[in-house]
């Protein structure tokens, strides 16, 4: 009995970095509605909210509609071609701000001020 235990493997899962924390830190995620128009979006992305219409896009310092202000990190790969749809994003944690990714040209240093306001801290993880 002890054999079959320990005998089958668990399902492997892959590592993608976008944590910059150690195992067992707490994470917070919120429901956001991802506004419709903007193809497909990757783990990782981070979204600013337009005001008028409360849904998420992905975050460019450009913008004039609220969408300009980071606000969380989507935590799986959409499809947001040809509706809205609604996830899932990260509301606070700490994640690796190499793997974050942006709209225009900002980067982690344009938001990281503002995501901290959220409880969102940026760190850079070193491969070992």
């Amino acid at each position: 009995m002890t054999d079959q235990l320990y005998s089958k493997q668990a399902d492997s899962t892959t590592y993608d970095k976008l944590f910059g924390s150690m195992p067992g830190e707490e994470i917070q995620v919120k429901s956001v509605k991802i506004a419709s128009g903007q193809g497909k979006l990757s783990r990782g992305t981070v979204l600013g909210i337009v005001t008028a219409t409360k849904k998420a896009v992905i975050v460019n310092s450009a913008n004039t509609d609220g969408s300009q202000s980071a606000d969380c990190i989507l935590t799986d790969d959409i499809d947001a071609t040809s509706a809205d749809v609604t996830i899932t994003a990260y509301s606070s944690g700490t994640f690796n701000r190499d793997a974050l990714i942006f709209g225009g040209t900002d980067t982690a240093d344009t938001h990281e001020t503002r995501l901290r306001e959220f409880g969102i801290f940026l760190n850079q993880v070193i491969p070992y």
